[in-house]
């Protein structure tokens, strides 16, 4: 439901899994930071960072309605399949769950883009 108004109402969904695919990317950008093996996480750490700002950033377009909110949610779901793929290299479980958020949100994503 919007907050406000309900013209955004049909994004929610998406609004939703974008929000919360962002907090995973950063929860999991954080642990991945405090990993023992770092340095070998270079391309999830990066991708985990570039996905958060794209969700984020998804969902603001969608909360405004804005003109190219599709497109950005249809790159929004290529970033997010990326980042799900980096983060299913790694065994630990703040990994799995981040690949899991980024997987629905991909999902989320191919919808409203097809709206």
């Amino acid at each position: 439901m919007g907050i406000v108004t309900n013209t955004t109402d049909k994004y929610q969904s998406c609004i939703d899994a974008c929000n919360r695919c962002a907090q995973a990317c950063y929860e999991c950008f954080k642990a991945c930071l405090n990993e023992a093996d770092v340095a070998a996480r270079k391309n999830c750490i990066s991708i985990l960072v570039e996905c958060a700002q794209m969700c984020q950033m998804s969902a603001g377009l969608m909360s405004m309605d804005a003109q190219f909110a599709k497109e950005h949610c249809q790159m929004c779901a290529t970033i997010c399949d990326k980042c799900a793929q980096e983060c299913e290299m790694f065994k630990d479980d703040h990994c799995q769950k981040c690949a899991q958020e980024c997987r629905k949100c991909a999902d989320e994503c191919r919808k409203m883009a097809g709206m």
